[in-house]
């Protein structure tokens, strides 16, 4: 959501500009600098860093006109500023909101225990990817740690929903971690936990088989002793 005085950045899911005239449309050289410059989370970036990271292929001097150029097409395309600038940093404007930052910070809620309100909403943002489809280099360390975010955030909701006795909310949570690592052991225990907590023993037993089917045709392993026994103090294996 655009805050009334500011603009907001979309990037989980697709690249979206939002300002005051609506969806902003922009060249890929410009969607790339303003993603890079969000990634740092308003950390000042040198322009010859945002150069070099964004178009390794170019030499130097080319790489530097880019950024010139996508500055150029920020002024142009937008109503207000997106990017401050000094003699040779770049830093996103702290009037811009992005939806991957506003995620991560309430993943940290949820996994540290404070969050409240909300926490149904925050599995739409995680179920979603970091600018899928964009080949960038400088985007992979990036996507890994949100992808850990959002796992440890998704399991933590499950736990949340099944305390609450809400089951197929805490199932939703927990298949979503799954659909992001489908052999991820501690997401399908949440799908077990939350089964059993409903008192679905049968549906609990499947999984489990389900899974250990899984892994044994994936990687030649077996579920942990942990997760057997969440499943054995039940029912019969």
């Amino acid at each position: 959501m655009r805050d009334a005085d500011g603009a907001h950045l979309v990037l989980l899911g697709r690249f979206e500009l939002l300002t005051g005239r609506g969806d902003v449309v922009l060249p890929k050289g410009a969607q790339r600098l303003l993603a890079f410059l969000a990634i740092h989370h308003g950390d000042a970036v040198s322009r010859q860093a945002a150069a070099e990271q964004l178009w390794p292929e170019c030499r130097r001097q080319r790489a530097t006109a880019n950024v010139r150029q996508a500055l150029w097409h920020l002024r142009r395309a937008t109503d207000q500023p997106v990017v401050d600038l000094s003699v040779d940093r770049l830093r996103l404007s702290p009037a811009v909101t992005i939806d991957f930052c506003r995620a991560v910070e309430a993943a940290h809620h949820v996994v540290s225990a404070t969050a409240s309100a909300g926490v149904a909403e925050l599995v739409g943002a995680l179920s979603r990817d970091l600018l899928p489809y964009w080949p960038e280099e400088w985007l992979t360390s990036e996507r890994r740690r949100w992808e850990q975010v959002r796992l440890h955030a998704l399991e933590a909701i499950a736990q949340h929903f099944i305390s609450a006795g809400a089951h197929l909310a805490a199932l939703e949570a927990a298949f979503t971690a799954i659909s992001i690592d489908p052999v991820r052991e501690t997401a399908h225990r949440s799908v077990i936990a939350a089964h059993l907590a409903q008192g679905n023993c049968g549906s609990a037993l499947r999984h489990y088989q389900h899974y250990r089917a899984l892994l044994h045709r994936e990687l030649g392993v077996t579920p942990s002793s942990h997760m057997t026994r969440l499943v054995a103090s039940q029912a019969a294996l």
